[in-house]
């Protein structure tokens, strides 16, 4: 099945303390208010992520559509923060973990939630409060968007083997693998007497 990876999620470390305070003041794309959220946001235009400081030097880079976009925008911070806080390393070889990817696809067939949440344990749908059906695979950990029009957001993934493989079991899960119809056998024509 096809699908778009539309957003990575990854955590690194900058193995330093960052004053959080001082580096708001002096770039003008991070936001910081420790009253409202303990980190800083910096957001970057290219690539396009936005990145979450921690004092403790945890960094958080959300927003990535590919590995190479998440090693790019960790090295770009730390340059960044390193024009400010000598005492940061510029990341020449950038170590990270993806925590999560997020990508979209599709059965390219039209789904009946309701009867696919009457079927399955792991589905919720409550059409009320939000118009697709919850599916939850437990092996691997994912949670997946279904919509009346066969599209998918799948998400919990952390790497993309998983990705592909829990997209697999959610297609056979609601039927999305259409199985060849069995040969009959031809039928005996009756020997005259």
């Amino acid at each position: 099945m096809k699908y778009t990876i539309v957003n990575l999620v990854a955590s690194s470390n900058l193995n330093a303390t960052l004053d959080l305070y001082n580096l708001a003041v002096s770039i003008p794309n991070i936001e910081y208010e420790p009253e409202q959220f303990p980190g800083a946001i910096l957001k970057l235009k290219e690539p396009k992520v936005s990145m979450l400081l921690f004092k403790n030097g945890k960094v958080i880079c959300s927003g990535a559509s590919s590995e190479k976009e998440i090693s790019l925008a960790i090295r770009k911070a730390s340059k960044l923060i390193h024009d400010i806080q000598k005492k940061v390393k510029v990341q020449k070889t950038v170590k990270y973990t993806v925590v999560n990817l997020v990508a979209t696809a599709n059965l390219n067939q039209t789904l009946d939630l309701f009867q696919i949440a009457l079927k399955l344990d792991n589905v919720e749908y409550e059409p009320e409060q939000f118009p697709g059906a919850i599916l939850r695979i437990n092996e691997p950990k994912l949670t997946l968007l279904l919509f009346k029009n066969g599209k998918m957001i799948c998400a919990g993934a952390k790497k993309e083997s998983l990705l592909r493989k829990g997209l697999k079991i959610a297609a056979e899960l609601i039927g999305g693998k259409k199985k060849k119809a069995a040969k009959k056998p031809a039928a005996k024509k009756a020997k005259k007497k």
